[in-house]
């Protein structure tokens, strides 16, 4: 089929809409909407999240070598939206959604109460690639919540997390399971 060039772009789909947590060197805690993360490795744990400079929450990561990763449902958009558009200097982010802080046993990140979802992640590389730096987070924990488990697991039709496309710069929810992987591929052979 016939393809269209885009050029170099920052473009994947989706990428996460993750809220990222962290305390600033006043013990505040804040919160930063990240689409630019993902899982990195396997053994052990790690994911990514890569900030500029200048943000808030880069120098807190840097500071506390910590933070959590927070998945939000999709009746949270406006907030997780709320969150990339202000920034932690000016704003309490918590107090302006609502949300509860929550501080982590393990690492010195807070995480958010209502969300879904959390993960807390303890810095162990820092990677500067040009305009973003990349966190590289050893997974501590991952915390969900009751109701958003099926059969022992994380349920994404529960968690119903929020994606974000970089092109249109729009949020979306997820689609229908279609099948469980390593499983509907035997159909070809």
């Amino acid at each position: 089929m016939a393809k269209v060039s885009l050029g170099a772009k920052t473009m994947t789909l989706p990428t996460p809409a993750w809220l990222i947590g962290t305390y600033d060197a006043a013990g505040k805690p804040n919160l930063m909407t990240a689409a630019w993360g993902g899982i990195c490795c396997s053994k052990p744990v790690c994911m990514t999240v890569s900030l500029q400079k200048p943000r808030h929450s880069y120098a807190a990561i840097m500071e506390r070598k910590a933070f959590t990763i927070n998945v939000a449902g999709e009746a949270d958009v406006a907030k997780v939206d709320y969150c990339g558009i202000v920034s932690g200097r000016d704003h309490d982010k918590f107090a302006a959604c609502g949300y509860t802080p929550v501080k982590s046993e393990l690492v010195d990140a807070p995480y958010v109460a209502q969300c879904p979802l959390v993960v807390e992640c303890k810095v162990i590389h820092i990677q500067d690639l040009g305009q973003h730096t990349m966190f590289v987070g050893e997974v501590l924990d991952v915390k969900v919540e009751e109701a958003a488990m099926k059969g022992g697991k994380p349920d994404p039709l529960a968690i119903k997390p929020i994606v974000f496309a970089p092109e249109d710069r729009h949020y979306y929810g997820l689609g229908v399971d279609l099948g469980p992987g390593w499983s509907l591929g035997k159909a070809i052979k």
